[in-house]
């Protein structure tokens, strides 16, 4: 992953509006995992990574940040919620699930290249397989003359499959039986993994049949990549980058931190709280997790925590654990310029959505800046007289507005529907200024 912090932090503006200290203090330490690559071994081995810890309200693009990295980064990137995980001895997930997750999406990721890398090859070698089909070999013994014309009538039918004029034409093609489905549960524990693997391994020696099916050229090209793909892939070189990248590249996003904080002015505390903080303590600070590719090092992983903190403090988590999460950046509650620029100046605005979606049904929406500027408006002031959750109260007050026109699209067909600043006060304003409606409509 190439790209400068100012590169990182303008495809991340894209997305989030403010922020701009959360989205340095990112875009820094993500620029360090690729300068230390650049490093000789010696030093890279030395270098442990800043994890960070996100302190905000919810909605103000804590977990937008996180999606946006994942889909910016061609590295392992896992999203968890710790308040999914329980102690050791309780049921529910053990802390170890995530790395095991974190290795599942590194040989995903790794696969996808390698397939990429030999695209060239896949594809000829489906080609290949469908031509055999359409031309049979011949026995052996034949005359040169049948030879020569075999040959002919070879390549004229390579070039008609690949340039798709024979699409249409049925063919018998044999594809493995499918009889299982392979267990993949990064939940389980490591004697339980090992035996679902034998599973899976002795399932799939067990359908080495192969079923016949007939379908178009176009359909065989794609049923026969995945064999084709299976044939040609170095399943050990695989495994051996996806290790190296999910111990040097890994990311691991770990939400709703807060939710296991244990302070002692806390109440109704679950006693696996605490034990979730110490099972996670040597993952951050560097262990061996046994997973069914090999073991993985977590001593050079980052993890980025973050959490609302708004019944606990950073400093109700585990003083051991605090110290591992070095770098802190607080995100800021959004005013009404910052949603007023959430809705205009992201790719993603919910305004375009909806501009898509309706024109689905030939209607086209349009938006007044003044109802623009209401939207924010009284998002906000529903902030201020409920819980506040940040943007997110943009979705409910939009669709409050747009609920009758998006019911009655049908009948609204080719025409244009301007949203004023006058619908939407008339839609909101008395439900914003009624505390009690508010709290239980938007």
């Amino acid at each position: 992953m190439d790209m400068t912090p100012k590169e990182i932090v303008s495809y991340l503006d894209d997305y989030i509006i403010g922020q701009d200290d959360a989205k340095k203090t990112i875009a820094i330490a993500l620029r360090n995992r690729y300068r230390r690559m650049k490093l000789e071994p010696e030093i890279q081995e030395e270098i442990m990574p800043k994890n960070i810890l996100m302190i905000g309200s919810t909605g103000v693009g804590k977990t937008e940040i996180a999606r946006r990295m994942a889909k910016m980064m061609n590295l392992p990137f896992v999203k968890v919620e710790a308040s999914k995980y329980t102690e050791v001895g309780f049921v529910g997930r053990d802390v170890e699930s995530m790395i095991r997750d974190l290795a599942y999406e590194s040989i995903s990721l790794v696969t996808k290249e390698y397939e990429q890398k030999i695209q060239g090859d896949i594809d000829r070698e489906v080609i290949k397989k469908i031509v055999e089909i359409l031309v049979p070999t011949l026995p052996k013994g034949a005359t040169q003359n049948a030879q020569d014309s075999f040959i002919k009538t070879y390549n004229l039918m390579e070039s008609k499959v690949l340039d798709g004029s024979m699409d249409d034409k049925i063919i018998s093609i044999e594809l493995p039986k499918k009889t299982h489905v392979e267990v993949v549960d990064s939940n389980l524990p490591m004697d339980m993994s090992a035996v679902s693997e034998s599973i899976n391994n002795m399932l799939g020696k067990m359908d080495k049949n192969k079923i016949k099916k007939d379908v178009t050229i176009k359909l065989a090209k794609k049923l026969l990549r995945g064999e084709a793909s299976n044939n040609l892939l170095d399943d050990e070189s695989i495994k051996e980058e996806s290790i190296k990248r999910c111990e040097n590249g890994g990311i691991i996003f770990l939400d709703e931190i807060d939710k296991i904080a244990t302070g002692n002015n806390n109440k109704n505390q679950d006693p696996s709280k605490e034990g979730v903080q110490r099972d996670l303590l040597p993952i951050v600070e560097g262990s061996n997790v046994h997973t069914k590719y090999g073991q993985i090092k977590t001593d050079h992983i980052l993890f980025i925590a973050a959490g609302a903190f708004h019944v606990s403090k950073p400093s109700d988590l585990l003083p051991e654990l605090q110290g591992r999460f070095p770098l802190r950046v607080e995100l800021n509650p959004l005013d009404e310029e910052a949603l007023y620029q959430i809705l205009i100046n992201t790719k993603n605005s919910l305004l375009r959505q909806y501009k898509a979606l309706l024109s689905v049904e030939e209607v086209t929406l349009e938006f007044n800046p003044e109802a623009i500027r209401a939207f924010a408006r009284l998002s906000v002031s529903a902030n201020e007289k409920a819980e506040d959750i940040g943007a997110r109260r943009l979705h409910t007050v939009i669709e409050k507005v747009i609920e009758d026109i998006s019911f009655d699209a049908d009948e609204h067909k080719g025409e244009t529907i301007t949203i004023t600043e006058k619908l939407v006060i008339d839609k909101l304003e008395d439900i914003v200024e009624n505390e009690d409606t508010a709290r239980y409509i938007l």
